[in-house]
């Protein structure tokens, strides 16, 4: 990791969501405002979204686990290259799946529930403080 890469997870914090979160694939695209993320491309619908949402949805099917939101607050967004890497590194290495929803703003993690403290003990380690 660089000097410079190093500075800046140090000057960064993370938060973890309330709730659980599912994946799930859905014929139609719901209301976005009950749900986290909703994704379209040319092949499907997606919506991340908590447990308690999926009932809102017009399911195809849905990932079988559970998992944790955790928000990336990086001092210096989108001038950072390399930090997702890390992190996300960070997390495999100990064997865990992770998977990463960007907006405008901020950078999320998707950790499996059962797994999540493992996952922020990681991004701990790397030098990210807990908002």
């Amino acid at each position: 990791m660089t000097d410079e890469l190093r500075k800046v997870i140090e000057t960064s914090t993370f938060a973890l969501a309330d709730g659980r979160y599912i994946y799930a694939k859905v014929k139609t695209a719901p209301p976005i405002d009950d749900h986290f993320m909703v994704s379209k491309d040319q092949d499907e619908i997606s919506v991340c979204t908590r447990e308690e949402n999926l009932g809102k949805l017009d399911l195809i099917e849905k990932n079988k686990d559970y998992w944790s939101l955790i928000a990336l607050n990086l001092s210096s967004p989108f001038y950072c290259p390399g930090f997702l890497a890390v992190a996300c590194s960070a997390i495999a290495d100990l064997g865990m799946d992770v998977l990463i929803v960007s907006t405008y703003s901020k950078d999320y993690l998707l950790v499996r529930a059962d797994l999540t403290g493992k996952a922020t003990q990681a991004l701990l380690v790397l030098g990210f403080k807990k908002a």
